[in-house]
């Protein structure tokens, strides 16, 4: 609660706030940010959110008026607002690298740096932190702080059905529909949000059915030519190439929830998605039971995140990626799980 304190005192004589988010934004990452921007404009405040990049179309609802910035696509207007800023809150990322270019404008920044995020081993380079590990999302961090807010401060508007709608979209996703990384305040924070009166069918539809044809096919081709399992490895694997790309007119968060597929296979305790980029390859991983992708991502794809989902990059030619990973498992296991 004091941090609380500090951080509605912060707020308290600032008027302009932008907030930042990770490259590839997901479900988590938009909610979060619309969620706290609609609820700080309804405490008077002028907020502004960048995003390295674009996110999915399908999130589309929660920026219906597309005033989100996209900082590839828009470099000059993310430079503008960061440069006003009094605080920038940092959402849904632990490190500065997470954001790639806009990372140097973030440290330029004069505004107060602030942290909202759920993953492991953030680093110290903000005012104000509220990270909290063991959330299920960054949805969820941001939920309990502005409760806490308007408790420190009875003058605050409470939160509204609008953010209300936001931190569900996160929730809901970056659980994967409520089927990992969940505690009792978990559901107690889905609990409150329908009876302030979210449709929660409706937020469901949105998001997993408002997919273009052509990624409807690429999963469909990618569960059949593409995935492979390994069972010695206990593990399962799938690969966009550049051409895959080109073949499927593949956008930004078409690839939403492939990682998650081949843990339905029985017997695969841990799925690896990589996907060709320029320069790199993106990594994502999943598990189940006690396998820590974390652990994994740390010690072989550059990156890291949760124990059972995670994320890195590697910088291999695109042909050496599935003997790479299988060789990761196997001195994984023999090196770190001893």
């Amino acid at each position: 609660m004091d941090k609380v304190k500090d951080f509605n005192l912060l707020l308290t004589d600032k008027e302009r706030i932008v907030i930042i988010s990770h490259v590839n934004p997901d479900g988590d990452a938009i909610g979060s940010a619309t969620g706290m921007k609609k609820f700080l404009e309804s405490n008077g405040k002028v907020v502004d959110i960048v995003v390295p990049n674009k996110y999915p179309q399908f999130l589309g609802f929660l920026d219906p008026m597309s005033k989100i910035i996209t900082y590839k696509d828009n470099p000059e207007a993310a430079a503008k607002v960061l440069s006003g800023a009094d605080v920038v809150l940092c959402m849904d990322f632990n490190s500065l690298k997470r954001i790639d270019d806009l990372g140097a404008l973030v440290e330029r920044s004069n505004g107060a740096k602030v942290l909202i995020d759920h993953h492991l081993q953030p680093e110290n380079s903000f005012d104000i932190m509220f990270s909290d590990p063991g959330a299920s999302s960054t949805c969820e961090v941001a939920y309990f702080l502005i409760k806490r807010m308007v408790m420190a401060d009875r003058s605050l508007a409470s939160l509204d059905l609008d953010a209300g709608i936001s931190f569900y979209t996160g929730l809901m996703t970056d659980t994967n529909n409520f089927a990992n990384s969940v505690r009792p305040e978990t559901f107690r924070m889905a609990c409150e949000l329908l009876e302030l009166g979210i449709d929660k069918e409706d937020i469901q539809f949105k998001v997993y059915s408002g997919f273009r044809e052509e990624r409807m096919r690429m999963m469909g081709y990618m569960l059949y030519e593409n995935m492979k399992v390994f069972p010695q490895s206990k593990a399962g694997f799938m690969l966009i190439t550049k051409e895959l790309k080109e073949r499927f007119d593949f956008r930004d968060g078409d690839s939403e929830g492939f990682v998650n597929l081949a843990l339905n296979v029985a017997g695969v305790e841990v799925s690896a998605l990589f996907t060709e980029a320029d320069g790199y390859i993106k990594v994502s991983l999943r598990s189940k039971g006690d396998f820590s992708v974390n652990k994994l991502s740390r010690a072989f794809f550059n990156g890291g995140g949760h124990e059972r989902a995670a994320g890195g990059k590697i910088y291999i030619p695109v042909s050496e990626v599935e003997e790479y990973f299988l060789d990761s498992l196997e001195k994984y296991r023999h090196t770190i799980c001893k």
